[in-house]
C-alpha cells in the first residue's frame, strides 16, 4: 500500500496539492485506517504528503524556487556518484545502462511522455548504481521522488526530446568507454539544460482531480434507516 500510495503521488496520478483522504485510501485498498495513517507519515517523512492538524493530508505543493532547488541538488548528486562509478564499470553495469537507454529511445519515438519519465529516471539510475554508495544513492533518490510529480518534461516538443536523448546517448558512450572526465562534463551539461528548462518555465501543478468522496458514517438514524452524515475528519 505504501509503495502503491507513493508510486501515484510520483507519477502525477494524484497531483501536487491534492487532498489525500484517509478512508477513502483505506477503502481502496481494503484495510483499516491505521495502516493508511502510517504509511502517510511515512511519506511525511519523505517530503512527498504534508499534515495539518485538522486539515489531514495533502500532497506536497513545492513553493516557487524549490523545483530549481532541487534539480540543483539532484544534479550535485548525480555527479558525485558518476565520479565513483565510472571507475567501477563492469559489462554488466554496461548492458543495463544499453537496456535503459533503448527504452528511452523507444519513449521518444512513440512521444510517449509518461514513459519517457520512467526511462530516464531507469537510465540515470543505471549509470550511477556502480558507484557502490547506496546512502548517496538513496537521497538521490528521494530527491528525484519530490521532482517527479510535476512531470517537466511532460511536454517535450521532438526536436528537444531528440537533443536530450542525444545526451544520453553521450553520457551512455563516454560510461561505456570508462571516460571519467567525458562522463563528467557531458552529466553536467545535461544538467543544466534540464535546470534551465526548469527555471525558464512556470511549472503551476496540474489542477487536483475532483474532490474524492469523503468516507461518512450515518448518526442518529432514525427507524426507517433515514438520518444525518457527519464527515470524518482526519486530525
Amino acid at each position: 500500500m505504501l509503495d502503491a500510495i507513493r508510486r501515484d503521488i510520483v507519477e502525477g496520478v494524484v497531483p501536487p496539492g491534492s487532498v489525500l483522504e484517509v478512508d477513502v485510501l483505506a477503502a481502496e485498498h481494503d484495510v483499516s485506517r491505521i495502516p493508511v495513517r502510517e504509511a502517510l507519515m511515512t511519506l511525511v517523512g519523505e517530503g512527498l504528503v504534508e499534515h495539518r492538524l485538522r486539515r489531514g493530508y495533502t500532497v506536497t505543493l513545492l513553493a516557487d524556487g524549490e523545483l530549481a532547488e532541487l534539480y540543483s541538488v539532484r544534479g550535485a548528486l548525480e555527479l558525485a556518484a558518476l565520479a565513483v562509478a565510472v571507475r567501477h564499470v563492469a559489462d554488466e553495469d554496461v548492458a543495463a545502462a544499453a537496456l535503459a537507454h533503448e527504452a528511452l529511445q523507444r519513449a521518444v519515438r512513440d512521444g510517449d511522455e509518461r514513459e519517457y519519465h520512467r526511462a530516464s529516471r531507469a537510465f540515470h539510475a543505471a549509470l550511477t548504481r556502480p558507484s557502490g554508495m547506496p546512502r548517496l544513492l538513496a537521497v538521490f533518490d528521494r530527491v528525484w521522488d519530490l521532482t517527479d510529480p510535476y512531470r517537466p518534461m511532460e511536454d517535450l516538443g521532438a526536436q528537444e526530446a531528440a537533443r536530450l536523448h542525444a545526451e544520453h546517448g553521450a553520457m551512455l558512450a563516454a560510461f561505456a568507454a570508462g571516460d571519467a572526465a567525458a562522463l563528467l562534463a557531458e552529466a553536467a551539461a545535461h544538467q543544466e539544460n534540464l535546470s534551465a528548462r526548469v527555471r525558464g518555465r512556470e511549472f503551476a501543478p496540474p489542477a487536483p482531480p475532483a474532490p474524492l468522496r469523503r468516507a461518512r458514517r450515518r448518526t442518529g438514524a432514525g427507524a426507517d434507516g433515514a438520518g444525518a452524515t457527519t464527515s470524518e475528519e482526519d486530525a
